[in-house]
């Protein structure tokens, strides 16, 4: 029998959407369905950091994954214009993937330059540990989708999942640092919902 994946991630929907976003949904997100890109970014919450990787990289396809589609319907709303619905210029290189990376991973023949991980669900408790996403398997599985000088940057101020992440590479090829600065600041990094001093970084490379 075939092993079924775990699932790494949490709910799929939250509120209710607006109409707007209902309609961004329906219509609009069908035509983003990422092929292939440059730079990915993977569990974007409400993709504040995707945008900044558009703005800052306009020669680059973006692709950014979200199975959460209220994150989804919240970048959809910021990329585009609320009289038409139609994508601001700054942002038409943005792709979206709204479901399970994994499934967007197995159809691709993408090399990135960047793969982006930012702040994802510690999974604090120890019953849930197998759900969370950054296993060596999955680090293994993303080593593959990396360019020749292709690296994967890692955030999350949780520091315990930040110890078990180091553990977790012993087990792979990848070679890791750790910067010694800020790399980017996210909605989700100023909740700071794990209560620690700031966010830890990685970043691996094959």
């Amino acid at each position: 029998m075939e092993k079924q994946e775990i699932r790494t991630f949490g709910r799929r929907h939250g509120k209710k959407l607006s109409a707007r976003q209902q309609t961004l949904v329906d219509e609009l997100l069908p035509t983003l369905k990422p092929t292939t890109g440059d730079i990915l970014e993977i569990g974007f919450g409400a993709g504040e950091h995707v945008r900044f990787l558009a703005k800052n990289n306009p020669q680059s396809i973006i692709i950014g994954a979200e199975p959460f589609m209220n994150g989804v319907a919240s970048l959809l709303s910021a990329i585009t214009d609320e009289k038409n619905n139609t994508v601001f210029d700054e942002y038409k290189n943005i792709r979206i993937w709204a479901d399970d990376v994994r499934d967007f991973l197995r159809e691709t023949d993408s090399k990135f330059n960047q793969i982006w991980i930012l702040h994802p669900d510690p999974w604090p408790k120890a019953r849930h540990e197998k759900r969370r996403l950054l296993s060596a398997e999955f680090l293994n599985t993303l080593s593959k989708y990396l360019s020749t000088d292709g690296e994967i940057i890692i955030g999350t101020d949780h520091w315990e999942y930040f110890d078990w992440i180091l553990e977790q590479i012993k087990s792979t090829d990848l070679t890791a640092t750790i910067p010694d600065m800020e790399i980017i600041e996210t909605r989700y990094q100023s909740k700071n919902k794990a209560g620690t001093d700031a966010p830890k970084y990685l970043i691996l490379k094959n």
